[in-house]
């Protein structure tokens, strides 16, 4: 069987779970090189996978080792690494989010076009087979026009957590925090089933915990159809919760916590609320059951699944479920909320990316180094099961 060389540029906990997966589970995927600028984390990495290591991206692109790159450092790097991968001629899959501004995600985007090269994104939850279905169903058309949404994507996250590394939920490490870090994943389904808004009014604030970006985001969402939505994302909420609504003219769809529930109306709400002649009817609503395919043997999930469709986009032209161009929406999202609460107004889409670039340049000029901080390199164990 043919496979793909893997390279993994960044081994914290992430990158390490990367590593594995492509070694142990992943058939058309082969690890070839690790590479991470702490040369102490890169050496133990190629040690206990049996790989040479590198420190330098730049290096391990030209060593001809890897065809393709799996990107899982801290944030920022996103871009530089991803830009200079495909300069080499090497294949890209970045870890969510794309990137911190949307003038990075330009750049990316624009060097994955002169390159050719095959392009992913880290959105493994495209994969799960009821959002496959619901995704489904809205393109059949079932809900007809939208007329609201909504997202709630609540996670929990220990003040050790933020100690963690000194890059965590700092403007001049991470661009974020939790708008940045645990929310991309639900930001993308909801743009996946829903569309890109047109505009966005939100507020960012540190509610919890001892962080200088924010721990908690709401935001009321505008559409280009004048329908309505509204976002909210934290860290600080037991037990956690990933909600997504879609309501339609014709039909509602939601998704809680991997329940997929769908609703076909008899009537267009927009046709009957004119039609009806009685002053209290109503329109029967339907519960289908979604299109769910059952788990076949030896199918994979997750990570895995994200990876091997990566490594077969390559080896077999397979269309990416996942494409690098489509991690630009959720940076759209990400952006115009902390434009939004920093400038205290709404922001339309397209995000101006010479102001958010700005913006971000006040935001890091302020940042301070943290003054309590417990390194631990430790893969999410949700990510292994």
């Amino acid at each position: 069987m043919q496979v793909v060389r893997f390279g993994v540029v960044g081994l914290g906990g992430m990158g390490l779970g990367h590593c594995r997966f492509v070694q142990e589970r992943v058939p058309e995927a082969a690890l070839a090189a690790v590479c991470d600028t702490h040369a102490d984390r890169a050496q133990a990495a190629s040690e206990q996978f049996g790989v040479p290591y590198f420190t330098s991206h730049e290096a391990m692109f030209q060593s001809g080792l890897v065809d393709a790159v799996i990107i899982a450092t801290p944030h920022y790097a996103h871009a530089p690494v991803a830009v200079s991968a495909f300069e080499h001629g090497v294949h890209v899959l970045v870890e969510k989010p794309l990137c911190v501004s949307v003038s990075d995600g330009d750049r990316m985007i624009a060097a994955a076009r002169r390159s050719g090269k095959k392009f992913a994104i880290g959105y493994q939850h495209r994969f799960r087979p009821e959002v496959q279905a619901a995704r489904r169903l809205i393109e059949q058309g079932v809900l007809g026009e939208v007329r609201r949404t909504l997202l709630i994507t609540a996670w929990y996250r220990t003040q050790a957590y933020y100690d963690s590394g000194g890059w965590r939920a700092t403007w001049a490490g991470e661009g974020g925090g939790v708008l940045i870090n645990q929310a991309p994943h639900f930001i993308d389904l909801w743009l996946w089933f829903g569309g890109l808004p047109s505009r966005v009014w939100g507020q960012t604030r540190a509610a919890l915990h001892e962080i200088e970006t924010e721990d908690e985001a709401f935001a009321l969402i505008e559409y280009p159809n004048g329908a309505h939505g509204y976002l909210y994302a934290t860290t600080n909420e037991e037990p956690g919760e990933n909600l997504i609504e879609i309501c339609g003219d014709e039909g509602k769809l939601r998704l809680q916590d991997g329940e997929l529930q769908v609703w076909k109306l008899q009537h267009p709400i927009r046709q009957f609320t004119y039609e009806a002649t009685g002053m209290w009817d109503s329109i029967p609503a339907e519960r289908i059951e979604p299109p769910i395919p059952p788990k076949s043997e030896g199918m994979l999930e997750g990570q895995p699944a994200l990876i091997q469709n990566f490594a077969r986009a390559i080896l077999y032209d397979e269309p990416l479920v996942a494409p690098g161009e489509e991690g630009l929406g959720t940076v759209e999202i990400i952006n115009a909320l902390y434009l939004s609460s920093k400038r205290q107004k709404p922001v339309s889409l397209p995000v101006d990316r010479a102001e958010y670039d700005a913006l971000l340049a006040e935001l890091k000029a302020q940042s301070k180094p943290k003054q309590r901080i417990r390194e631990q390199r430790a893969t999410d164990p949700n990510l292994l099961r």
